[in-house]
């Protein structure tokens, strides 16, 4: 029995196996023991589900197949009150949850977590709407539907009891402004970009349907910004080599985070990008390797280097745990699985860089896509070819990177004018 596996205390056994959850505290054992939990970590979780076997047992003995979300709620009321423990309260706490947590995870996955229904937003059957439209007559692509409707959701919330086919008639190229602004305050100018564009399209489609009587799209404020207007800040070839040497490499979790760091120093590509690498991308045979494209770009097939087969092996035979999962990069503790967004990958990134001193504007994972491209560009490739390595399909996205050529500046500066010169 896996409950066995943790406790050999006949008095814990039998706590553990009591009414109600005892046979959903087995399962839960096993789960902890085939997810790798360490064996600390499975007796911190189970002690403290005691407690809630405990509470629902006051309630009722009779054995459950099911828990629900006012169960976890009750007791949270009471518990804080009554619970005995070591230390700071707010520790215990925060341990507690932990364990709830993942047994709560656990229930939903065996289908044994009953959830209140929750009521969906006013707005949401306009919103999937403009999504299915956006879909069928622009084609967008899902992950920039997702960061639209993100963006719309905050912004209908704003709108109020009005965000409805029936209210939208009632809204005026004022209000349309004042909600722009209001949600635009203390964004970056990605996010404000973002926004203008998908409500422009929002009300344009609202028109479309014969949801507005006017069109509304050019209420929305003009947040000029120019292309090409600012320098990509990256790091220096010295601040890189200081990144990868910040890195300690005797754990898995830093071989992992040295490996991370080598593919975006040598490759220039996008944290979501190593994030998707699958193991069946590295070709080592033919010894290249391939990303998958985003942004509408291209895939990249590039040469495995020295330093990231070296990088990459190490991580693989010495870090990586045997999971069946098909990414290369793993979480560094259980359960273990695929890292869970892109910003993990700048995460590390920043956290090299704080290891290393460094103190730049701009520390994430496309600091180190600017400094690639950099470097090749100082080297005298063509654009064409930095835009095959970056991935561009399009040749002008590369152009940005034309403006920190220095040496070819100089070449063309005129001289200063001399002073006293004749007019």
């Amino acid at each position: 029995m896996a409950l066995e596996q943790i406790f050999s205390c006949p008095r814990t056994l039998a706590r553990l196996r009591s009414a109600p959850l005892g046979e959903l505290l087995e399962g839960f054992a096993q789960w902890l023991i085939e997810h790798r939990f360490s064996r600390s970590t499975r007796r911190i979780h189970l002690a403290c589900l005691s407690h809630f076997n405990r509470y629902l047992g006051e309630l009722d003995q009779t054995p459950r197949q099911i828990v629900s979300r006012q169960d976890v709620d009750g007791f949270w009321q009471v518990y804080p009150t009554r619970c005995r423990h070591r230390g700071p309260l707010d520790g215990h706490l925060h341990t507690a949850g932990c364990a709830i947590s993942r047994f709560i995870s656990y229930l939903r996955e065996q289908g044994a977590f009953l959830e209140p229904p929750c009521a969906p937003p006013l707005y949401q059957p306009l919103l999937d709407d403009y999504c299915a439209w956006m879909r069928r007559q622009r084609q967008v692509c899902g992950s920039t539907l997702a960061m639209r409707r993100h963006s719309l959701g905050a912004w209908l919330q704003r709108l109020g009891p009005q965000a409805t086919i029936e209210g939208l008639a009632r809204l005026d190229a004022e209000q349309v402004e004042r909600l722009f602004l209001a949600q635009a305050q203390g964004m970056g100018q990605p996010a404000r970009r973002l926004l203008q564009t998908a409500l422009r399209t929002f009300l344009r489609f609202c028109l479309a349907c014969g949801y507005l009587d006017a069109p509304l799209d050019e209420a929305v404020p003009t947040l000029r910004t120019y292309r090409l207007s600012t320098v990509p800040r990256a790091f220096s070839e010295i601040e890189a080599q200081q990144l990868l040497g910040a890195v300690d490499r005797h754990s898995a979790a830093g071989r992992r985070d040295y490996a991370i760091l080598q593919l975006l120093y040598s490759y220039g590509v996008r944290s979501c990008q190593v994030r998707a690498l699958r193991l069946d991308a590295i070709d080592w045979a033919d010894n290249c390797i391939r990303f998958p494209a985003v942004k509408n770009g291209k895939d990249v097939v590039l040469p495995l280097t020295e330093a990231v087969g070296e990088a990459l092996l190490a991580y693989l035979r010495q870090g990586r745990p045997a999971c069946a999962c098909e990414q290369v990069f793993m979480t560094a503790r259980a359960p273990y699985r695929a890292l869970p967004s892109a910003g993990n990958i700048s995460r590390i990134v920043c956290q090299a860089a704080d290891q290393a001193g460094l103190q730049t504007p701009l520390r994430g994972a496309h600091a180190l896509r600017h400094g690639l491209a950099t470097r090749l560009l100082a080297d005298g490739h063509s654009l064409k070819a930095i835009a095959d390595v970056l991935g561009h399909r399009q040749l002008s996205t590369t152009f940005l990177y034309t403006k920190v050529d220095f040496t070819q500046l100089e070449a063309v500066a005129l001289d200063w004018p001399q002073e006293g010169g004749s007019c």
